[in-house]
């Protein structure tokens, strides 16, 4: 067996990714003979025979099957050094873009960053509020550096902190109910009231919906505090995390229909930014100093 390079082993990884030479040129931006000489010179050199080139799509021999397991791992490894080379090469960044989501407690969210950046006044705090599906879509857009909301935690393109665990209650107004309060409330019951949702600042991602029932009116607004207020005045009902709510649940301005049908939800708190991408000095100190001052979870309903 000879020595192979690098590239050699990118244009094999390109081959089966894209599924043929040509794609896997134009992934790469090179000519398809390059990368057809690239991976016969690395057959060459391995004496094995990687893909199989006798149907309509290139496959993978069971030799080449094992060899690109092997290969993932290393290209993963490879980008990962790249990204840790970029960032030894960063200067303090000027400015970090952080976006507070809409299920992060308000004052403990600025409390945690101002306590940061109190201390590096020469970068500019650049930050945002996004509801839903709108935090995510930045990060993954290359519009933010950092989040504090709920995350798909099996996406490996993410890494996070674990901040708490938030919950959401289903709540009324006294008197909102044209009907006897239970435990067994259907969504039957509630489709002919109005029912309060957030509006999702997600542009171009599918939009989750949590625990809207179908067919019934909608009154949207923009954040918690407006579907708050909403909600205190008998205009809807609607789920509200419980951190915002305590007063309200204790003097009994609002009360909880949670039940068999609309049993609340937890949402997991988290600090979340790409794993991927190159992280300044600064926005490393940051991460660690979440890490250190990392929970504020809500109170359970």
């Amino acid at each position: 067996m000879h020595p192979f390079t690098l590239q050699e082993i990118q244009c094999f990884d390109a081959v089966v990714r894209e599924g043929g030479f040509q794609a896997a040129a134009s992934a790469l931006n090179r000519s398809h003979t390059a990368v057809f000489a690239a991976i016969a010179k690395l057959e060459t050199n391995l004496g094995v025979t990687l893909l199989d080139r006798s149907g309509y799509r290139v496959g993978l021999t069971e030799a080449g099957r094992s060899f690109h397991r092997k290969a993932q791992a290393l290209l993963g490894e490879m980008e990962a050094l790249r990204v840790h080379a970029s960032q030894l090469t960063m200067g303090e960044e000027t400015h970090l873009r952080v976006v507070l989501g809409d299920t992060c407690p308000l004052h403990n969210g600025l409390q945690l960053l101002n306590g940061f950046f109190a201390g590096f006044p020469n970068t500019r705090l650049d930050l945002h509020f996004e509801t839903i599906g709108g935090p995510s879509e930045r990060l993954f857009e290359n519009e933010a550096d950092l989040i504090l909301h709920w995350i798909d935690k099996s996406d490996p393109r993410l890494e996070w902190i674990d901040l708490g665990t938030i919950s959401f209650v289903p709540l009324v107004a006294p008197g909102f109910l044209p009907f006897t309060s239970s435990r067994l409330i259907t969504p039957e019951q509630m489709r002919g009231l109005t029912q309060c949702i957030i509006r999702d600042t997600a542009r171009n991602i599918a939009k989750p919906s949590f625990y809207v029932v179908e067919g019934a009116p909608q009154c949207t607004v923009a954040d918690h505090a407006m579907k708050k207020e909403v909600v205190l005045r008998g205009m809807a009902w609607g789920h509200l995390p419980h951190f915002m709510v305590e007063a309200e649940l204790r003097d009994g301005r609002l009360l909880p229909i949670t039940g068999q049908h609309f049993p609340g939800m937890d949402i997991e708190l988290v600090a979340a930014r790409r794993r991927d991408r190159p992280h300044g000095p600064v926005a490393n100190r940051l991460w660690d100093y979440i890490q250190a001052h990392s929970q504020f979870a809500d109170k359970p309903r």
